[in-house]
């Protein structure tokens, strides 16, 4: 363990998707820069992320992405300490383009490197510190505690800490003992928080990224139904499909309906129905009512905090933490920030929202304790798609 001096200066490159990021971070706290080139245009209109457009993208976006980050720097490369990016999990294509750029930067001026796991720069958002300019970290405090001021600094946070990761490939609770110590306390069985978001969004015809939209949609619903929730009793476990189907059936339920009052059947001379009657021409469904998508997206989004929540504090009160860290791209869902921060029995950490949504100055954060602790990776070190919270 080597305790680095507070002006350690790293450059991380985080391409895991389809966000082409790089940022500067020192001391592993403070950000100096934070660039982030998005492809979410470029990928809304397929509904979804296409691999191969976002590798391509994330090559003509990485130069300029860097010159930019190291733009924040007085002397450039030559107040760079160290290099870092992700490995995994992510895009495999997407992936390659980061990492091979960041080992040979590092290698070409002679920085020490380290691969950085994605779902642990996550977690260590909740380590930055984005001074004077009105990001500071968001910290949640439960009921039962007297409010104190504002505290544009949070100190960092101490361990242990119960970790909720919810994002659109991963949803996980983990129990944080120390730096790279964790320990997975539950996790979802089938589809990630994020990708149930984006699912339930395009069945509702509110578009792509979902989280956003359905958050939008469900402001100021009235008399919204009850969706069910799994709540996979004795586990800490998640389940979204069956909440996914439930509102696929309600919408199938609401198109019929629709359709039976929107489409009467042939009439012969006089009015009279038609005997045999040819086969319809198929025709688009009616829209749905905007009041009633409202209202789904309302009870979709209320099932999705109910569990996360109940599940987050139950999970701080078993195992003793001292705050929660909310993480990843559905943590800039308010309505689940201020639920787990009125359920919690202690403090909940979030970051702001630009560093909730993936960025490279999370990814130089989790590289600072990295090194911390002497962790190097060779210029071997290849993509792990597939990478585990806690794996090496």
């Amino acid at each position: 363990m080597t305790n680095l001096p507070d002006d350690f200066t790293i450059l991380a490159l985080e391409t895991s998707c389809d966000e082409t990021a790089a940022a500067v971070v020192r001391g592993g706290r403070t950000v100096l820069s934070n660039v982030v080139a998005s492809q979410m245009d470029m990928h809304s209109r397929y509904g979804g992320v296409v691999p191969e457009v976002a590798s391509r993208q994330h090559m003509l976006s990485l130069a300029p992405v860097v010159r930019e980050a190291l733009a924040a720097l007085p002397g450039g490369w030559a107040d760079v300490d160290a290099v870092a990016a992700t490995y995994g999990p992510g895009l495999s294509g997407a992936l390659l383009t980061g990492l091979n750029a960041a080992k040979a930067m590092a290698w070409q001026r002679g920085l020490p490197f380290v691969g950085v796991n994605h779902l642990e720069a996550h977690i260590y958002a909740s380590w930055l510190d984005v001074g004077a300019g009105g990001w500071g970290l968001g910290i949640g405090i439960p009921e039962s505690q007297p409010p104190t001021p504002p505290n544009p600094q949070p100190p960092a946070p101490e361990f242990p800490l119960v970790a909720l990761v919810v994002s659109g490939g991963h949803t996980l609770l983990a129990l944080l003992r120390g730096h790279g110590d964790y320990e997975i306390l539950g996790q979802t069985r089938d589809d990630a928080v994020g990708e149930a978001f984006d699912k339930v969004a395009r069945i509702l015809g509110l578009g792509y990224p979902g989280g956003p939209a359905i958050q939008k949609a469900a402001e100021g619903a009235q008399g919204s139904p009850t969706l069910p929730r799994a709540w996979l009793r004795g586990s800490l476990d998640f389940s979204f499909s069956g909440l996914k189907t439930a509102v696929l059936h309600k919408v199938q339920e609401r198109q019929e309906q629709n359709s039976r009052l929107t489409k009467p059947g042939p009439k012969g001379k006089g009015g009279h129905p038609t005997p045999n009657p040819q086969p319809p021409i198929p025709n688009p469904q009616p829209p749905l009512d905007p009041h009633w998508v409202a209202q789904m997206a309302h009870a979709f989004q209320e099932s999705v905090v109910d569990v996360l929540t109940a599940k987050a504090a139950d999970a701080a009160r078993q195992h003793g933490a001292t705050e929660i860290i909310l993480a990843g791209g559905v943590a800039a869902n308010t309505r689940l920030r201020a639920e787990l921060a009125r359920r919690a029995d202690v403090p909940v950490r979030f970051p702001p929202i630009a560093l909730c949504t993936d960025n490279a100055a999370m990814v130089a954060a989790a590289a600072f304790h990295r090194f911390e602790a002497g962790a190097q990776s060779g210029w071997d070190l290849d993509v792990t798609p597939n990478l585990k919270l806690g794996a090496a």
